[in-house]
């Protein structure tokens, strides 16, 4: 049989079959994945083949072999310095949610994030919130950051999760889609997703006092089908979106207004910092590249943490 899992408790899988039916199901000896070094060979999103046995009264599933992934997200381990935790596979499009104030979100956490969508092949998509919270001049700086990112070739929309105001955007970009939405604390993600499904607000709350009795500190990912043909993924522990560890050499690639210029560079390992004859240096200077878009990226070069994040959001 076939199916998508829906969540992962460690050493549990809950699947759905290709029929509409859950299983839950374990892993059939251990999987080596390729190239990955993980504390959970089987995520959220997964695509895999299982097998049923029934033993008395009891039906489990046994999963033996996982389907070849669109792409996966991974943070590090908590205990394990080398291991990694994949949190969800086969994501179709991550969608960031951005408020100006009340919390701020940086542009520095945006193009974090960003970066890390598009290591992992990610569709992203902004969503600047609270847009009936802002007075004329906020709303400028919300469209001046809107038009930057759009001419970048991101998706930008404007929405108030508490009026409702494209909302319905929001859905028909989730339609037919697996779905994951991030951002800090406080920017309204949990208003959002149930604007968009009432009826799930009842078993998130359900389901988080369920587990609250020896939950271990890792929460894990859970997948939910939604009304109208689309799915979400559910991670509480990617606020932070934390960014993926890329070679100095290819995080240019990650920057498509950097990439699209690169091979005008002098040198074809050009950094984008001290070389003579770089492309992007010289767009900068013409202001055809967001200056604050050239400061993150030299932030993530030199490997500079987001302390401004813990001590304003506390996050």
């Amino acid at each position: 049989m076939k199916g998508i899992v829906y969540k992962s408790t460690g050493s549990w899988y809950t699947v759905k079959s290709q029929n509409g039916e859950f299983y839950e199901c374990r892993i059939k000896g251990k999987f080596r994945i390729q190239g990955i070094k993980s504390t959970n060979p089987v995520a959220v999103g997964d695509h895999v083949v299982f097998e049923v046995e029934t033993k008395g009264d009891e039906t489990i599933g046994i999963i033996n072999k996982i389907e070849e992934r669109e792409n996966y997200i991974i943070r590090k381990s908590v205990n394990l310095s080398k291991q990694t935790h994949i949190i969800a596979a086969n994501v179709d499009v991550a969608f960031l949610l951005v408020t100006l104030n009340n919390p701020p979100t940086f542009t520095t956490f945006i193009d974090r994030f960003l970066v890390t969508a598009e290591a992992y092949h990610i569709n992203a998509v902004l969503l600047f919130n609270k847009i009936d919270t802002y007075n004329e001049e906020e709303l400028l700086e919300i469209k001046y950051l809107a038009a930057m990112y759009r001419e970048i070739g991101y998706e930008c929309i404007g929405i108030s999760a508490v009026t409702g105001k494209n909302v319905e955007k929001v859905k028909a970009l989730m339609e037919g889609k697996v779905s994951m939405f991030s951002g800090h604390s406080g920017v309204g993600k949990s208003t959002l997703v149930n604007a968009i499904e009432p009826t799930l607000q009842l078993k998130t709350s359900k389901i988080s006092s369920q587990h609250m009795q020896g939950q271990h500190t890792t929460t894990f990912a859970e997948m939910f089908d939604l009304s109208f043909n689309a799915r979400i993924i559910d991670t509480p522990g990617i606020k932070g979106f934390g960014i993926v560890e890329v070679n100095k050499e290819e995080l240019g690639n990650y920057f498509p207004e950097f990439f699209a210029l690169k091979e005008h560079c002098k040198f074809n390992n050009c950094l984008h910092r001290e070389e003579p004859q770089c492309a992007v240096k010289e767009a900068l200077e013409n202001d055809e590249i967001a200056w604050s878009r050239y400061k993150s990226y030299l932030q993530i070069m030199e490997g500079e943490e987001e302390h401004y994040r813990q001590t304003q959001h506390g996050n």
